[in-house]
C-alpha cells in the first residue's frame, strides 16, 4: 500500500491513470486558491463570498495537509529516502517539501497562539501554493538547471550591478545634495532615483537639475542599459544550450533507465 500511495503523490508516471489524476486535481487545487486568494483581497467580493472562501480555505488545506503527510509516510519506499529518519529528514528539508509546508503554514499558525493580524505578511505565505506546480512540470526544472549551470556569470554581473548602483548613487548624491538637499539627502535615498535609471524606468519622481548632475545622470543611464541587459543574455545562452542538449540527449526509459533505440 505504501508503494502504492508513494507513486500516486509522486508525478505520474505513462500509463498510471490514477497518479495522473491526482496529478490534475492538485493542479486544479493550487490554481483555483491563488484565484481565491486574488479575488479575496477586493473587498467587495470578501464581504459577499467571505464564508465561501474560508470554507474553501479550510478544504484546501486538509487536502494539502494530506498530501504532504501521505508524501512523508511513503517516501522511504524510494530509494533516496529510504532510511525512516533521516530520509524523511532530508524530504522534509528539499526545496518543494518547504514549498508544500509554507502551503499549509498560515493555516495552522494562530492554533498555536500566533495571531495573523499582527502578521498580516504571513498571509502572503499562501501565494507559495502556486510554487507547487513546479513538481509537474519539468520546464521548470529546466529553468533551476540554467541557473545551476550559470549561477557563477550570474554572481558576478551581480556584483558589478551592485557596483555600479553603490558608485553612481554616490556620484549623484555629491552633485546633487547642494541643490536639492531634501530630495537627495543621503546615499541610501539617492539609491531609489538609481534603481529607477539603471533599470530605464525611470519614474520622474526625482531627478537631478544641476548642469554636473545630468551629465552624470546621462553616463549612468547608458551604462545602465548595457549591464542590466547582461543577466538576460547569460540565462538566453543558457537555456539554448540546455534545451539543445536536451534534445540531443538519447531517450531512456521512464521505470528501467535504458537507452531507447
Amino acid at each position: 500500500m505504501k508503494r502504492r500511495v508513494w507513486d500516486i503523490v509522486e508525478v505520474a508516471k505513462p500509463g498510471d491513470v490514477a497518479s495522473r489524476t491526482f496529478d490534475i486535481a492538485i493542479l486544479a487545487l493550487i490554481f483555483l486558491n491563488v484565484i481565491a486568494v486574488i479575488i479575496g483581497s477586493i473587498h467587495e467580493v470578501e464581504q459577499r463570498l467571505g464564508g465561501f472562501l474560508s470554507v474553501f480555505e479550510t478544504v484546501s488545506v486538509f487536502v494539502f495537509t494530506l498530501e504532504y503527510l501521505a508524501r512523508m509516510w511513503a517516501c522511504t519506499m524510494d530509494d533516496k529516502y529510504s532510511n525512516p529518519f533521516s530520509g524523511r529528514l532530508r524530504l522534509a528539508l528539499s526545496p518543494m517539501a518547504i514549498v508544500d509546508l509554507l502551503a499549509i503554514l498560515p493555516f495552522y499558525l494562530p492554533f498555536i497562539g500566533v495571531d495573523l493580524r499582527s502578521l498580516r505578511v504571513l498571509r502572503l505565505l499562501r501565494i507559495v501554493r502556486v510554487a507547487k506546480v513546479g513538481r509537474y512540470y519539468s520546464s521548470l526544472t529546466l529553468i533551476r538547471k540554467v541557473f545551476r549551470a550559470r549561477k557563477e556569470e550570474l554572481i558576478l554581473t551581480s556584483a558589478m550591478m551592485g557596483l555600479l548602483l553603490v558608485v553612481s548613487s554616490s556620484l549623484l548624491y555629491y552633485c546633487e545634495n547642494g541643490a536639492q538637499p531634501d530630495t537627495f539627502s543621503s546615499i541610501p535615498a539617492t539609491m531609489w532615483w538609481a534603481v529607477a535609471t539603471l533599470t530605464t524606468v525611470g519614474y520622474g519622481d526625482i531627478y537631478p537639475v544641476t548642469l554636473l548632475g545630468k551629465l552624470c545622470a546621462s553616463v549612468i543611464a547608458i551604462l545602465g542599459i548595457g549591464m542590466f541587459a547582461l543577466p538576460t543574455g547569460i540565462i538566453g545562452a543558457g537555456f539554448v544550450e540546455a534545451v539543445q542538449k536536451t534534445k540531443s540527449e538519447p531517450a531512456r526509459c521512464p521505470h528501467c533507465g535504458k537507452l531507447i533505440e
